[in-house]
């Protein structure tokens, strides 16, 4: 179960949207303009069973989100859907690593306080006995010529 973001959460102005995401889960989401900065040197892991709820998270994971492990673990990954990450990347996404393929790109997360922060995001099915039992997710400091590309391409995709 996902909750609605809370306005006691938020730092700074906010808008309001409400998203629909992957399982047919609604969620309100409050988001500012408020960036924090991937830091240099750390890489961001989790892992998901195959309908993405979250079965691990790593400290980086823990600090950059803005959630605590306990509200992180069997959560479903969406939480950190940023309403201006477009469906169709996701689409691809699922589309890609559902037939046991290394999945690549750019992703624009939602913090708990409604900022976001940019990744580059690798995602890696967990293959066992030619079954996909899981997903790990690999996230690391994006280049800021990249990250420019993606705020001007995004948009044009909804």
């Amino acid at each position: 179960m996902i909750d609605d973001m809370k306005p006691e959460h938020i730092i700074g102005d906010y808008k309001e949207v409400t998203l629909d995401l992957y399982g047919g889960i609604r969620r309100t989401c409050l988001y500012t303009e408020i960036e924090t900065p991937y830091p240099d040197g750390k890489l961001i892991v989790s892992r998901t069973d195959t309908q993405g709820v979250i079965t691990h998270v790593n400290k980086s994971f823990v600090e950059m989100s803005g959630y605590t492990e306990e509200e992180l673990l069997n959560a479903p990954h969406s939480i950190l859907r940023h309403p201006d990450m477009p469906p169709a990347a996701f689409k691809d996404l699922w589309d890609t690593i559902s037939n046991a393929k290394k999945w690549q790109g750019y992703v624009k997360n939602l913090r708990k306080d409604g900022g976001y922060y940019w990744v580059k995001a690798t995602v890696i099915p967990n293959v066992r006995n030619g079954k996909v039992m899981g997903y790990t997710s690999v996230r690391r400091k994006p280049s800021r010529t990249k990250v420019e590309e993606c705020i001007k391409l995004y948009p044009t995709l909804f």
